[in-house]
């Protein structure tokens, strides 16, 4: 039995801990794990707590080679029942000073855990590039360091330079009201690979007026640290990020495009792991049942992922705008989507939609869209919902938040043309109007004919033979097994 154990390469994977971070690297542990890896899959303490809730306490007591192990954070607990996404800013800040302590106690207790021969000897260390401080345990340790791209390429290009757009004056801001007075319609020009790139468009939470800022702080030194990795991996296909891809090409000294994640993982395939997912809610399981029950095309999925916050102001716009269009649709309300409150919708609304409308907690997002039902999708843009929208070949209505999703929805409707954006001030009436687009116009039938041409192209770079499929098995032997 132990020499069986050794004989497997062993990596251990560790997100930035939040949703779609934590989403997108385990569809790379199944992946790694498909090609004969045993997986040590690595959630801060009060994530796991989430996930145990969420999934059951013994949901993953039967894995087999694929184990999962906790760090703390290092932050003060979330009062209440934990059932919250932390602060950003606070996890930044915690990550730069406090994790790789915690890192180096787990990886002892693994190489404790080896020598007893319950696990093989850690072999590689994949890694989500917001966790930078996972580059020295590896160059401690003589470990190959992957380096995982949970967002676009191009948000790794802007956070590359993030000291050329302090260097040239762009930020931080002079003052506050430079949010509102135009300034950050300013070109950005100065980033090669990017095109008609407004300030505004790049990572908003950048915009700033502190020089001393965690964020950006915290962007130059994943800056600092990212080209000493042994390679990057990006979940994205070349057909997305061309010019991005060619851009960063001359800055890092490997790179692999191995997206889109979803179309790979259903060509390489699933077995037995199947059914292991990382939502941190429990999920709604009437979503799938009512979708049976709508026609085909008819349904607009409504979802503004696990970050955004909105006030309650603005969710009675998007929920009045879905009403009027008189579309049905199907809307994911988390417990925390209202800032400092429940939702609380009318009976008046209640009434208007309940023959055409559900609202549930959370879902299985890439089954609802997959669904036939479901013809667009309301989304914040963030990279994952992103990936999974072009691979089912449903077009978007965008509403951006904050981070990346600026930027990413603009290459939605300005590069790719699959979607519309919906002003961040949203009223009903415009809510309402483009849905209507979205589902029936000429504009929605352009958009829909443009991402199932992608779609195509994500299933031909995931296919054997196809450029993300072989970089898969490139990056496995190139670089995961180089030294095992």
């Amino acid at each position: 039995m132990a020499n069986s154990i050794e004989k497997k390469p062993h990596a251990v994977l560790t997100p930035f801990p939040s949703q779609s971070h934590i989403n997108a690297l385990l569809k790379l542990a199944k992946l790694l794990h498909l090609r004969g890896f045993h997986i040590t899959f690595v959630n801060t303490e009060y994530n796991h707590k989430r996930l145990l809730k969420s999934k059951g306490p013994n949901a993953f007591d039967d894995l087999t080679d694929f184990t999962f192990e906790t760090i703390p954070d290092g932050l003060t607990p979330v009062e209440g029942d934990g059932d919250v996404t932390q602060d950003m800013r606070s996890l930044c800040k915690s990550i730069m000073n406090n994790f790789h302590h915690f890192f180096d106690e787990l990886l002892a207790r693994l190489h404790e855990s080896a020598i007893a021969g319950l696990v093989p000897p850690v072999t590689c260390l994949v890694f989500d590039y917001y966790m930078p401080f996972t580059i020295q345990a590896a160059e401690e340790r003589a470990l190959p360091v992957l380096l995982f791209s949970p967002t676009s390429a191009c948000s790794l290009l802007s956070h590359l330079h993030t000291r050329t757009l302090i260097e040239k004056g762009l930020i931080p801001l002079k003052e506050e009201s430079y949010r509102t007075n135009g300034y950050l319609d300013t070109k950005v020009d100065c980033i090669p690979g990017l095109h008609n790139f407004r300030l505004k468009d790049l990572f908003d939470l950048t915009i700033t007026t502190d020089p001393n800022d965690t964020m950006l702080e915290f962007l130059i030194h994943i800056a600092d640290r990212v080209h000493r990795a042994s390679a990057i991996v990006f979940n994205t296909f070349n057909e997305l990020e061309s010019d991005v891809l060619q851009a960063l090409s001359s800055m890092l000294p490997s790179l692999y495009t191995i997206g889109p994640l979803p179309s790979l993982l259903n060509q390489i395939g699933h077995n037995h792991l199947a059914s292991l997912d990382s939502n941190l809610w429990k999920e709604d399981t009437k979503c799938l049942d009512w979708l049976e029950s709508m026609e085909c095309g008819s349904v607009i999925y409504v979802n503004f992922g696990s970050i955004t916050v909105m006030t309650e102001e603005k969710l009675l716009e998007f929920a009045w705008g879905l009403a009027n269009s008189k579309k049905s649709f199907l809307w994911i309300i988390r417990p925390d989507l209202v800032i400092g409150g429940s939702v609380v919708l009318s009976s008046e609304f209640v009434n208007e939609i309940s023959d055409r409308g559900l609202i549930a907690s959370w879902c299985q997002q890439e089954k609802v869209l997959n669904h036939p039902s479901v013809g667009g999708f309301l989304t914040h843009c963030g990279w994952n919902s992103i990936n999974e929208s072009i691979c089912a070949g449903v077009p978007m209505l965008c509403w951006p938040f904050f981070a990346d999703q600026p930027r990413n929805c603009r290459f939605i409707y300005n590069e790719w043309e699959i979607g519309m954006e919906i002003d961040s001030n949203a009223k009903r009436e415009e809510v309402g109007r483009l849905i209507n687009e979205l589902m029936l116009g000429d504009n929605g039938k352009r958009m829909r004919k443009k991402v199932m041409e992608l779609k195509k192209k994500a299933e031909e770079n995931t296919s054997p033979g196809g450029c993300s499929y072989i970089n898969f098995d490139k990056v496995i032997k190139e670089v995961l097994l180089q030294q095992y």
